[in-house]
């Protein structure tokens, strides 16, 4: 099955988090997306490996997407080598996405930067014609994606692309509140983490409120590139 777009997070839920906005107004769209998780976060301070699965699903019927796969990396220590490389190569060719969505460049959870680079690096090598993988006993063609957009995360990075999701909010926050044990609920007994706070969950929305204000939309979710982005004309950007 080929997707239109690819959504890789280094967690259960960070693709809610850092895109679900624009994953939901894509599907909209009419256009195929999937999630790949690399890990199944289980060394996350509340919930556990098995309810972040089913959330994980549910989240995943609440968007619209068309695939979840989880790749079972170790939680904060996967590493950015051939082996891990190799099963992300198989994905993007499995799926042969136009665009694939990662983890932010620099963020406070180090699985998100390596989930980033490592994303990035499988793309490229994606397209060789040279490194050969099999998905079951069929052998896959190379595939590159077009594009390769990283969300933003914890940290305020500056976007160099904006995308606006006004209207898809409360789909987007229906995702991420799927996540039952990781966020705010004021009768919860499990620790305290940054994420479980009302101020994160309410950053859902003041965040992109904000980057909405700045570029004249009511809400927007901000990707960094990691090449020049081409137009035939000045009149296509808004």
């Amino acid at each position: 099955m080929k997707l239109d777009i690819l959504a890789i997070g280094a967690h259960p839920d960070d693709v809610e988090l850092g895109c679900g906005g624009t994953i939901a107004k894509e599907v909209a769209n009419g256009k195929k997306v999937g999630i790949i998780d690399l890990t199944r976060g289980e060394l996350g301070t509340r919930g556990t490996a098995e309810t972040r699965a089913i959330e994980a699903n549910n989240a995943a019927k609440i968007l619209g997407v068309v695939a979840r796969v989880n790749l079972g990396f170790a939680d904060g220590f996967f590493v950015n080598d051939k082996e891990h490389q190799l099963e992300i190569i198989k994905m993007i060719r499995r799926y042969q996405p136009d665009i694939v969505l990662c983890n932010a460049i620099d963020d406070r959870h180090i699985d998100h930067g390596k989930g980033s680079k490592l994303v990035s690096d499988a793309c490229f090598l994606s397209g060789l014609i040279k490194i050969e993988t099999n998905d079951g006993e069929k052998a896959q063609s190379p595939w590159r994606p077009k594009q390769v957009y990283h969300y933003i995360q914890w940290k305020n990075l500056e976007p160099d692309l904006v995308v606006d999701v006004s209207g898809f909010m409360d789909k987007k926050k229906a995702s991420v509140y799927a996540y039952k044990t990781q966020f705010y609920d004021r009768s919860s007994k499990e620790p305290e983490t940054p994420i479980s706070s009302k101020n994160f969950t309410d950053s859902i929305i003041y965040r992109a409120r904000d980057l909405g204000r700045l570029v004249g939309v009511e809400h927007a979710e901000g990707f960094t590139v990691e090449r020049h982005m081409v137009v035939d004309s000045l009149f296509d950007i808004k």
